[in-house]
């Protein structure tokens, strides 16, 4: 009790003493804030200045501004509502789609109802539709309904004439045939051309080999323009619009096509990006597998053993240069082999890290190891294949001019009339936050932005806090408001009341400190991410950048904004110098915030990167599945 009381006694010394010697503002304010709890605050106001914000709790009053106004008392604590946690979306136990048995009754009965005006090749068709009885054939819903459809409307053959195959079907076969090339399955669009047979036979082989031509055709067409599998069924992350597909109107298109070949190839995406994975494509098929394969995921540090050092080892030595050589050259020639990670190995990785460009922090991890090794052959088709696949579910065209994020390499990049003229660094949601695959527009930039924060954040990470510091917000720049839009002191409110939804919005006021920094680039989307600013520069510096709630925060925020503003950057920091303002963006520039894990450069070179959400597995399952129910259908 002594010990306190003279605690009590000395405290208001120790702040006229520390005021009198003139301690300089933001060395007051922090002493402020560790005696009181963030008592003083800097707020920046719209105007662009700052007003000062103090908290007296001794007499039960506080300043803000220059009104003085009574504190609410702190509620009395009733029962407490369970916190019920906002959760991230969830994986999916992903289900293809199951195919069907084409119901050809009503076409089979075709050729009983005669027509007066019959073209050679209606006739053919009517002759043989009844063959289609009993014929079975499975395929898609939507495909097997666009066959019925179609033939009904039109019976005649699009790929049949005088009897035989005419060359648009043989244009059709070839394209099939290639779709290895795309990283499609050629199995999935597979047809068995009709042998040699007497005429009776043969009518009723040309029949079912037309529907069956037509419904791959259909599923080759689908699969180019809009991807085997549908991306929305992989997660909760994944965020795509429908691509329609018009079915009845492919084929129509294809019965008077004079270029089928030309007609299918253009389904597929046309951008340069895809070109070049598809050149990758080919060119890993035809190499060898790599002579040193290590585990992408390896994870060693200094003092612990595991077999797959020695291949690290064994690619330091294999890639030294001179320098490295003649300082570690003897030292690997006697450990190439070992196992074990031992203290005179760790300068040996630093460097071996530090020449590739990476931290050098001597921990062997899957980013060393990709920097070292390289991805093995095996892998890198995978990656390639997957991001084939999703390049189909984006717009055919991304656009001449475009913000293009890559979160796996954690990267955005502003590319102009097909010219990438900015690429920088970029943090994205850690793993528990995962930041989404989706597509939008830019609409606008915010200078000195306020923060809005979510309803997950201040559920799972605020509550907590508040229940036993309800005026927290108030000392830290928040503001809080209730449905109308009326300002509540933070203090004020019985936090303990709320479990699952806080019916209070809670923004940040612009200031040094605001989570978003100085500005943000919106795209309006229903997972509230977008492009912004940051106080944590540091964090550019990590080699993995999957530090975020969701959002993207960018190394140059300025660049980028005045790229989609179509401005200089004199210009932004001009905006920026006069407070709080919202910019309309006057250009319509896609955005993609996109997840590639094998990706061209400006170059062209195909660059692979860590599936940081273990994404491409999920892909890759979504696809096998695809191929397990597409079997049988033959």
């Amino acid at each position: 009790m002594k010990l306190f009381a003279r605690k009590v006694v000395l405290l208001p010394m120790v702040l006229a003493g520390t005021f009198a010697v003139g301690l300089p503002q933001a060395e007051a304010q922090s002493l402020f804030e560790h005696i009181f709890g963030g008592g003083f605050r800097n707020q920046r106001m719209e105007d662009g200045g700052y007003r000062g914000r103090s908290s007296r709790y001794g007499d039960g009053y506080y300043r803000d501004g220059e009104a003085y106004r009574k504190r609410p008392a702190r509620p009395a604590v009733r029962k407490a509502a369970p916190i019920a946690k906002i959760s991230a979306p969830s994986y999916y136990n992903y289900k293809a789609a199951a195919l069907q048995r084409v119901d050809f009754t009503s076409l089979a009965a075709i050729g009983q109802s005669a027509s007066l005006d019959q073209t050679d090749s209606g006739t053919a068709f009517r002759e043989a539709a009844s063959a289609l009885a009993g014929y079975e054939l499975f395929a898609e819903p939507e495909i097997a309904k666009a066959l019925v459809a179609y033939y009904s409307a039109n019976p005649e053959f699009i790929w049949i004439s005088d009897n035989a195959l005419n060359e648009r079907a043989r244009d059709a076969i070839r394209v099939l045939g290639e779709a290895a090339s795309h990283g499609l399955s050629p199995a999935d669009y597979a047809v068995a051309v009709p042998s040699d047979l007497p005429d009776a036979q043969r009518k009723a082989e040309l029949i079912r080999f037309e529907m069956a031509l037509s419904s791959r055709v259909l599923r080759y067409a689908h699969d180019a323009e809009a991807g085997r599998i549908n991306p929305n069924k992989i997660s909760g992350y994944h965020d795509f619009p429908e691509k329609p597909f018009d079915m009845v109107g492919a084929l129509k298109v294809l019965s008077m096509a004079t270029d089928a070949r030309g007609w299918l190839e253009a389904r597929h995406p046309d951008s340069a990006e895809y070109r070049a994975l598809r050149v990758e494509l080919e060119a890993l098929n035809a190499s060898a597998e790599d002579e040193i394969v290590v585990d992408p995921k390896l994870l060693v540090k200094p003092g612990e053993t595991n077999p797959e050092l020695a291949k690290i080892l064994h690619l330091v030595a294999r890639d030294l240069d001179d320098e490295m050589g003649g300082e570690y050259g003897e030292l690997l020639a006697r450990t190439v082999d070992s196992e074990t990670y031992s203290e005179d190995l760790v300068p040996v990785i630093k460097a071996a890290q530090a020449k590739a460009g990476l931290k050098a922090d001597g921990v062997v991890g899957p980013r060393t190891v990709a920097a070292l090794a390289g991805t093995s052959r095996a892998e890198r088709i995978d990656k390639v294949l997957v991001a084939l696949e999703q390049l189909r579910w984006l717009p055919r065209d991304l656009g001449e001019t475009r913000v293009f994020i890559n979160q796996p390499a954690f990267t955005a990049s502003f590319i102009e009339h097909g010219v990438e003229k900015l690429n920088m660094r970029a943090v994205i949601g850690k793993p528990s936050n995962q930041t989404s695959f989706f597509y939008d527009e830019i609409e606008q930039v915010d200078y000195n932005p306020y923060w809005g924060v979510p309803q997950s954040i201040i559920v799972n990470e605020m509550l907590p806090r508040l229940r036993n510091d309800p005026g927290y917000l108030d000392r830290a720049g928040y503001e809080v408001t209730d449905s109308k839009g009326r300002h509540i002191s933070s203090s004020s409110i019985n936090w303990w009341a709320y479990g699952g939804k806080v019916p209070y919005n809670v923004r940040q006021t612009p200031s040094e400190a605001n989570a978003l920094g100085e500005l943000k680039i919106l795209f309006p989307n229903k997972h509230a991410i977008y492009m912004h600013d940051t106080p944590q520069k540091e964090l550019f510096n990590r080699d993995e950048r999957a530090f975020s709630h969701g959002c993207v925060r960018l190394q140059d925020p300025r660049g980028m904004a005045a790229a989609v503003l179509g401005k200089s950057v004199d210009y932004v920091a001009g905006k920026l110098a006069k407070g709080h303002s919202i910019e309309k963006t006057t250009l319509k520039i896609p955005v993609y915030v996109a997840y590639f894990t094998a990706w061209p450069d400006k170059n062209g070179k195909i660059e692979y990167f860590g599936d940081v959400y273990d994404r491409d597995a999920r892909v890759k399952l979504a696809m096998e599945k695809t191929d397990d129910v597409r079997v049988p259908s033959s």
